[in-house]
């Protein structure tokens, strides 16, 4: 689940970088969002807070999950790729080709890994800024 119009390419580590900063766009619009959506005090009988806060909240949900499930599936993509260049290195050791492609795959590996990383303070910082505006009118369910 790419961002709309975007298919999410693992073999292109750019490309991957693009498709997930288009992913994230909910997040970085996330305080906007809430200034738009959730009114203050003042104008709080005018919408309905509760339902706009669990709808954002069920919205964050769905993209950290995709995120999620896309970075994990580059990953096992680019795992399985290293997996067999380094077969064909233990046939053919002495083929610079097989090893220099060996440590491009390594390299894409570890950028995506640390994706995990980025992601988790993506979705941490969302879901503090979230909690903030939306504590008294929502309260998610715990996640097992």
């Amino acid at each position: 689940m790419a961002a709309p119009g975007r298919v999410l390419s693992c073999e292109d580590f750019s490309m991957f970088q693009e498709v997930l900063k288009g992913m994230r766009t909910i997040d970085d619009r996330i305080v906007h969002a809430l200034n738009t959506t959730v009114p203050t005090v003042s104008f709080s009988g005018k919408v309905d807070a509760t339902q706009t806060c669990k709808e954002l909240y069920e919205s964050l949900m769905e993209a950290h999950l995709a995120r999620d499930k896309a970075i994990k599936s580059c990953i096992t993509e680019t795992s399985a790729v290293l997996g067999k260049l380094r077969e064909e290195r233990a046939k053919d050791s002495d083929n610079l080709s097989i090893t220099k492609q060996l440590r491009k795959e390594q390299t894409k590996l570890k950028l995506m890994q640390s994706e995990l990383n980025v992601e988790e303070v993506v979705n941490d910082r969302s879901l503090k800024v979230f909690n903030e505006r939306c504590r008294i009118h929502y309260t998610p369910p715990k996640i097992k």
